[in-house]
């Protein structure tokens, strides 16, 4: 008998941006709770240099979110998916300000995110799956050097809900998570300052930055049947960041 608090046997799992650090920690989640997972990163170049463990039912592959066709055609690839999980994502610090540099991050971040959720709807609607949208703590706590960024991931939770409403005469089930300070590339020159660095981890409950394997946990949740009467939420999970 399957618990309520697994996947259901053949889960299927698309993680878009799965090369990443965060996304390599939910795709090995996955992969770990017996689903076959097929994860994309950008280029060449961001599958060449992801953690991502070699293993049986991991599928890695290229996709540019930017672009209709490639999504289009990376979706029809696909005959049945339990879950899609949308973590690529872009910043610029202090370039956010420039026009092309802020149009690019919502390319990527909060337009991206619209692609693959069209794209893929319809497989989802068979199996009565589910999206999990990576927001960030971002979307609610701005920071001044990346506008964009916090925009986008704004959009993304709204996104969510919306989609959540509208999805559900479908049967899918669409949700956020929204992580906090997490040690990732994509924060690895500002964690070089040491005052920042415990300054940030002293103001969490735990006294300290996440790893990514602390994200994955509740992704994996919100697919599970113990979550069924989940959707249009966001679960933020930053060490308690946003509670003091």
């Amino acid at each position: 008998m399957t618990s309520n608090f697994s996947l259901p046997p053949g889960f299927n799992a698309v993680v878009v941006g799965g090369a990443g650090d965060i996304g390599a920690a939910i795709s090995n989640q996955f992969c770990d709770l017996g689903a076959a997972v097929t994860a994309t990163g950008a280029n060449e170049a961001d599958l060449a240099r992801t953690l991502l463990r070699p293993r049986g039912g991991l599928t890695l592959a290229t996709l540019d979110v930017t672009d209709d066709a490639a999504v289009t055609s990376f979706a029809g690839r696909h005959t049945r998916v339990d879950a899609l999980v949308n973590c690529a994502g872009i910043l610029a610090r202090d370039k956010e300000f420039e026009i092309e540099t802020f149009m690019k991050v919502l390319d990527v971040n909060l337009t991206g995110t619209f692609r693959t959720c069209m794209a893929f709807r319809p497989l989802l609607a068979e199996t009565k799956g589910s999206i999990i949208n990576i927001a960030s703590m971002n979307a609610t706590l701005a920071l001044p050097r990346i506008p964009a960024y916090c925009a986008s991931k704004g959009g993304v939770v709204m996104l969510t809900k919306a989609l959540a409403l509208k999805w559900a005469e479908d049967g899918i089930r669409v949700n956020a998570v929204a992580p906090g300070y997490i040690e990732t590339a994509i924060n690895a020159a500002g964690r070089t300052d040491l005052a920042h660095y415990r300054r940030i981890a002293d103001r969490t409950a735990f006294k300290r930055w996440g790893q990514p394997e602390d994200i994955a946990g509740a992704v994996a949740f919100l697919c599970m049947p113990a979550s069924a009467y989940a959707t249009g939420t966001v679960v933020t999970v930053d060490g308690g960041f946003l509670a003091g």
